[in-house]
């Protein structure tokens, strides 16, 4: 019997041993890559699968192939691509699908240079530590971009602390605040300088992480759900209220905080609310959020606000009247997001007349800038800009992804972002079930154009008016 029959004989005997779900996880996708003197080498698709394969299961998978063989054998694993499935990897359970993405093998080749060398695969990927899969960073959102005035200072110089020592001073690291003072750009800014660093970290909005609490579950992967946000040097978890009420998920990132906090390991959560504002949050969970260090964070202030649209002025290369920074910026009720909006306007509005914004001009587009957040519904957004592009609502939340519907798709989905209540998850359903990540992706994609695409900033400006006005 060869080697490769040998170990077909042992994998089927193996998958009618072996519970299901553990089957699944771990030994599916297993292949034998090559048998030398004696030992056969088993490739598999992660580091999380190798060092369960060689940990926990070592000696049942061992058992099995020597009885197949006649003789003792020895097993070795190893990390390598396997060949997909199917053309998108649809077929791939998601936990796995988002690994195997992360590991990032070199390739080596394999000669037949000892005696009983058979080589099953040309190449073979060996094991590199693995990047942790985490949601799509915001490139714009980093320190150099983050603004310290007087309000925010404090909370500026508790994060830079964090960095230099992870664990060791601050943990948890709990940030608050109310919408649209930047409490996302700081933990961005956090996980850009972590993995600057070479920290392994994860950013994730709490919604997400149910999300993929839910993925695993169904999947039977929860093994790897664990070893995933349990593994990291740093877990950065955004609008952590909303894992309220949700039993499985606080019970499942008490734990996942437990791991962290035991094995030192830093934590840092964003808030809408103090800790002990958050009624609904399992009490044990509340006071260990009590327990580190927990920060306001501040509405920018008139300085800041200033400091914020000259800096957004110069990279968009725009001279700005330092009275219209001041009238601007004065109006206080204004939080960081409203800011933008405004100066996008103000951007549009120069450059379709071809001449500076003056006093005047910046007063009477204050007076008609209006944001009702809560009296803009997603229908509303959907509609507008569907037919502002020439499409059907039914277009936006389907399925087809031609590049003129893919691109009206992304301008809603940041309109629907910046002008209603919406978190992302819920921006998705409303999208036809897209994930988090596809929606933080499309806008991201809408605010890089508007940096520099005219053309964008004029529709996006033209379907935003109407969505106001409710034509």
């Amino acid at each position: 019997m060869n080697p490769q029959d040998a170990w077909n004989n042992a994998y089927h005997q193996l998958e009618l041993q072996l519970d299901r779900p553990t089957f699944d996880t771990w030994v599916r996708d297993a292949a034998l890559l090559r048998h030398e003197a004696g030992v056969y080498v088993i490739g598999v698709r992660n580091s999380y699968a190798r060092d369960m394969l060689e940990h926990r299961l070592y000696r049942g998978i061992r058992r099995v192939l020597s009885d197949v063989v006649g003789q003792p054998v020895e097993l070795r694993f190893e990390v390598y691509n396997p060949p997909k499935q199917t053309a998108d990897g649809d077929g791939e359970m998601p936990l796995f699908r988002l690994l195997a993405q992360q590991e990032n093998a070199a390739h080596a080749s394999y000669t037949n240079n000892a005696g009983d060398t058979t080589p099953l695969h040309k190449h073979v990927a060996r094991p590199q530590r693995p990047d942790i899969p985490d949601c799509e960073l915001n490139p714009r959102y980093t320190f150099d971009r983050f603004i310290v005035g007087t309000e925010n200072q404090m909370i500026y110089a508790a994060a830079q602390s964090v960095l230099e020592s992870p664990a060791a001073s601050y943990n948890p690291f709990f940030v608050y605040g109310d919408v649209g003072v930047g409490k996302t750009h700081l933990m961005q800014a956090i996980a850009h300088a972590c993995v600057a660093r070479g920290l392994r970290a994860i950013y994730i909005p709490s919604e997400a992480f149910t999300n993929d609490l839910i993925d695993s579950i169904r999947s039977k992967t929860t093994a790897m759900f664990r070893e995933k946000y349990r593994s990291v040097d740093v877990l950065i978890v955004d609008d952590i209220q909303f894992i309220s009420g949700k039993e499985t998920t606080q019970e499942e990132f008490f734990h996942t905080f437990n791991a962290l906090y035991t094995f030192n390991k830093q934590v840092i959560l964003a808030s809408d609310r103090h800790p002990r504002e958050l009624e609904t949050l399992e009490a044990r969970l509340r006071s260990r959020f009590e327990g580190g260090l927990v920060m306001d964070m501040q509405p920018p202030s008139l300085e800041t606000r200033m400091a914020i649209l000259r800096m957004w002025a110069r990279e968009r290369g725009i001279k700005l009247d330092p009275r219209v920074t001041e009238l601007v910026a004065a109006r206080g009720t204004m939080n960081v997001r409203e800011l933008e909006g405004v100066f996008n306007q103000m951007v549009a509005s120069s450059q379709w007349a071809r001449q500076p914004l003056t006093p005047p001009a910046a007063e009477e587009l204050l007076e008609s800038y209006h944001r009702p957040r809560n009296h803009v519904s997603m229908t509303r957004v959907l509609d507008i800009t569907a037919r502002h592009h020439g499409l059907t609502i039914d277009d936006l939340v389907g399925p087809r992804r031609d590049g003129h519907i893919n691109q009206a798709r992304q301008i809603a989905m940041y309109l629907a972002r910046e002008m209603t209540n919406a978190s992302l998850p819920q921006i998705g359903d409303a999208f036809g079930g897209r994930k988090h990540s596809t929606v933080l992706h499309g806008c991201n994609k809408v605010a890089e154009d508007l940096q520099q695409d005219l053309v964008t900033r004029a529709i996006v400006e033209e379907i935003r008016q109407r969505i106001i006005k409710g034509d």
